[in-house]
């Protein structure tokens, strides 16, 4: 039986994988690397106020906000429909001076009840002030730094905590006035160590000269006052939409600064 020459076959060459397809990029929205985002994480873990993870009073004060900021959002566009046909409700809500004005005039006329006008805005501007303090209370210079990031308030907090009570309650008093950061003087509040009942009738009284000052200046103006209030009432509608278009631009400029600053951080080399 006679041999054969069994020839060795080529082995075929190995064709290429193919690479997996990159994700689509999104013509709309920027695609961004792991190490922006790592920096975005950090910086947001530096600049909260709470340990990690978050106890439960955490998430209650952090919700309660969230709702109050709602709730402020929410009502913004109404309050052109409401100021002439609600004022003094729309005071209760939301606490607006242009809303204790208004009541204040109608009062004049013998459309409202003047009293019912200034305790509905005493208690819409006393409404959420405490949450404020709870979070100066519970997080200390950190929650100032948190709501305040700035360099002027962070070395503030030093100053405040050697300040007696007698100060700081005059502090959140003067806070209803225009012009006063009312949030940073809530906090310090907190941060020194003010009783929740102190707090509450500190703010009461200044929530009370200022709308008392605001439904004095309504009812003295009376009917011109209303006339304007119609007047307001009349082209709500457009003053609603150009309050809606502005939030929207804010919003929109708001997050590109944070976008460029989270791009910053990115790319800053690490020492």
């Amino acid at each position: 039986m006679s041999e054969r020459d069994e020839t060795p076959t080529a082995q075929e060459p190995e064709q290429p994988q193919p690479e997996p397809a990159a994700p689509p990029r999104s013509r709309w929205r920027r695609q961004y690397s792991p190490e922006e985002i790592e920096a975005a994480k950090q910086q947001w873990r530096d600049m909260r106020p709470w340990d990690s993870p978050m106890a439960r009073a955490d998430k209650v004060l952090i919700g309660c906000m969230v709702g109050a900021f709602v709730l402020a959002m929410t009502t913004l566009p109404l309050r052109p429909f409401l100021l002439a046909s609600h004022p003094t409700a729309l005071a209760a809500v939301t606490g607006s001076s242009s809303a204790v004005g208004a009541g204040a005039a109608f009062a004049r006329i013998g459309q409202a009840d003047l009293w019912l006008v200034i305790v509905a805005g005493i208690v819409g501007k006393i409404k959420f002030d405490w949450l404020y303090w709870w979070a100066g209370r519970r997080w200390g210079a950190k929650g100032v730094r948190f709501f305040v990031p700035s360099d002027r308030a962070a070395r503030f907090v030093e100053r405040v905590r050697a300040w007696p009570m007698w100060a700081m309650f005059l502090v959140v008093v003067v806070a209803a006035l225009p012009g006063i950061p009312s949030v940073l003087a809530y906090l310090l509040a907190g941060l020194a160590g003010l009783s929740l009942g102190a707090f509450l009738v500190a703010s009461v009284v200044g929530a009370g000269i200022m709308t008392g000052l605001v439904a004095g200046l309504g009812y003295a103006l009376g009917q011109s006052a209303v006339d304007v209030v119609l007047l307001i009432d009349r082209y709500a509608l457009w003053i609603s939409l150009s309050i809606a278009v502005f939030i929207a631009i804010s919003a929109g400029r708001a997050q590109s600064k944070r976008q460029k600053q989270q791009a910053a951080v990115a790319a800053t080399p690490e020492s």
